[in-house]
């Protein structure tokens, strides 16, 4: 557990604050697995993992494919009165391009389709770099702010519920079946919270400062 200090230090770099109650605590050395805690509230802030930024860019690999296959393939399956239709999610907010429903719908494939991308994107152009120990990428620290500012608006597991929500009530009138666009966007939501779980951004930004 890093040391609580009511003094403030000059060497801010010795200083961390823990994001969730602003306790400033000294930065001690941490071997790989162990866990330095807020000593207020109990938060996590130092987490150094094992080949963490390799696993970080695998998983945003990971994210990228399976966005390409949620987009183009088919999402969902209604079959009634012996008519059937398979849409992708692109074609559904297509279908929506009127001047009431059309931002409405812009917004939707921004949110759960382009900011999950742009974010997985992000974090590649950023650790890249730091995961095969060569000198970090021009405005890789913009691009890790990037991921970092976007990363509460990707609402690609709100998509998900909502879309599992209306399922549950559209059930009794239509035979649904699930497309494998549905599948990749549950994988993809994993896939994001594991990404997420491996990150430590303590040792990410010191990584990238002392390799820019």
């Amino acid at each position: 557990m890093p040391n609580t200090n009511p003094q403030i230090s000059d060497n801010f770099d010795a200083l961390i604050v823990c994001p969730k109650c602003d306790a400033i605590h000294r930065v001690r050395a941490l071997e790989t697995g162990a866990r330095a805690r807020c000593a207020r509230c109990n938060e996590i802030l130092i987490a150094p993992r094992l080949r963490s930024f390799s696993q970080i860019i695998a998983l945003s690999v990971a994210v990228a494919i399976l966005m390409v296959g949620a987009i183009f393939f088919p999402f969902l399956g209604i079959a009634a009165s012996g008519l059937s239709h398979a849409s992708s999610v692109l074609e559904v907010a297509l279908a929506f391009s009127g001047p009431i429903l059309g931002p409405i719908s812009l917004l939707v494939v921004v949110l759960i389709i382009l900011i999950p991308f742009l974010r997985a994107m992000a974090l590649i152009y950023a650790l890249w770099p730091l995961a095969t120990g060569r000198r970090a990428f021009r405005h890789a620290a913009v691009a890790l702010r990037a991921a970092e500012a976007l990363r509460p608006w990707s609402m690609a597991e709100i998509f998900i519920i909502g879309t599992t929500v209306a399922l549950v009530k559209v059930a009794g009138l239509a035979s649904i079946s699930l497309g494998p666009a549905f599948w990749a966007f549950c994988a993809m939501v994993i896939v994001v919270a594991l990404s997420d779980n491996f990150m430590c951004r303590w040792t990410v930004w010191k990584a990238l400062e002392q390799r820019s």
